[in-house]
Order: C-alpha cells, then structure tokens, then sequence
C-alpha cells in the first residue's frame, strides 16, 4: 500500500536541511546502482559516505523511528541509512524496481528492501516535472508532495521519476526492511490498527477494543519474521 505522510519534517527543518545540504559535494547518482539502472538514471546524489549524508540521514532516522504512523505501516525491522539526490536540466530515473538486497554502508549486515520511502525537500511550485510515478494492479500512481511530506509504498513496485525540466527537485531516500514481509498482510494490520485507535478514541478501553488488540498484537506474532 501507499501512504502520504504529511509534515513529517516541519518548514522549518527543511529549510535547515536545504541549507546544509547546497553546500554538499554532489556525485553522480549512478553509483549506487547496478547496470540496469545506471542505463535510465540521471541524476545527482551525495556519496553514501558523505559525513553530511550521515548527518541528516542519522536525523531522519531517530524522527522515523518515533514517529506513530510510520512504525504502523512500515513495521520497521531495519533500515538504510537515507540518502539523499536531486534532479534538474532534464535529470530523470526512468522505470526501474528497487533492488531486493541492500548492504548497511560500513557493516557486513544486509536488508530486505520491502518499503521504499521518499521524503520530499522541495516543494512542489519550485519545479516542474520530477513526479514519483508508481504502478502497481490499481494504475499509476503520480507523487509530487509539499517539502516534508514523506511517501511509503511497496519496494517491489514499478516506478520512476519523471524529467525536471524547470528548477530543482531535491529529496531524500531510503528502504526499510519490514517485520512482515508480505505487503497485504501489513495492509491489514495497517487497517486494524487505525480502526482500534478510532475506536479508543469513540469508546476507550472496552473489552470489544481490548479483544481487537489482542487479535493485532496475535497477527503481528504470527507474520512477523525476525
């Protein structure tokens, strides 16, 4: 499933980030792919071992991993440091899927990547073009958020970033390695849990609200893989 996160980063945070981050050494944004890849990407990143890179991605991490919705639809298990790209005079990263293994830079330790996660540094006026296109069973999906809005969605979807033909478009990316696997099961448990918290909200702890929370948590011990 996808899930637009908005505000995970206030105004101003991004523009804290936007600034630190004009001042970066940007490279080509080809290495960190494979050969299929690098044939329909164009774009610039900040090398992966960047200490800016480090710097912000270490920030994004600690706001990710306290924030409710995120631990809700991600059930996050383990994820890549972010890294962080941008797009201008025609950049573009044609169709493509995510590749299914990463490597944590710096370690022997591997994730699979089953949720891929963009937050958006620009907002949307500043550029033209740079949509995040997805496709899954339902269509195509076309993303283009205000800066701070983060978008989740299925790593092993279909998708791209169309050509910014006007200004820049600058993001920051990552995957997550999930405790459930399956993206129709954490669709439900995504599902099941907003509706306890609507009705703790309606009703408080009753023993119907109870009851659902113990069929979650039961879910989650059945499909979670550690």
């Amino acid at each position: 499933m996808m899930l637009q996160i908005p505000e995970f980063l206030s105004k101003a945070e991004v523009s804290q980030m936007r600034q630190l981050l004009a001042a970066g050494e940007w490279g080509d944004g080809r290495a960190t792919v494979g050969p299929q890849g690098a044939q329909v990407k164009q774009n610039r990143q900040l090398p992966v071992d960047s200490p800016l890179a480090r710097q912000l991605g270490e920030y994004i991490l600690q706001k990710l991993y306290q924030h409710p919705q995120f631990l809700a639809v991600a059930l996050p298990y383990r994820t890549v440091p972010p890294l962080f790209n941008s797009y201008s005079g025609g950049e573009h990263y044609g169709l493509h899927v995510d590749g299914a293994i990463r490597i944590l830079p710096g370690s022997t330790l591997s994730l699979r990547t089953d949720v891929s996660s963009t937050l958006f540094l620009t907002e949307p006026d500043d550029y033209d073009g740079g949509e995040l296109q997805v496709l899954d069973t339902y269509g195509a999906h076309e993303v283009k958020l205000p800066a701070g809005d983060l978008i989740v969605y299925p790593s092993s979807s279909l998708h791209q970033v169309k050509p910014v033909t006007r200004g820049e478009r600058v993001c920051s990316f990552f995957w997550t390695q999930s405790m459930v696997k399956d993206d129709q099961q954490r669709a439900m448990l995504f599902e099941l849990d907003r509706t306890i918290q609507a009705l703790r909200q309606q009703v408080g702890d009753s023993t119907e609200v109870l009851s659902l929370t113990g069929h979650y948590h039961n879910l989650l011990r059945q499909w979670a893989q550690l």
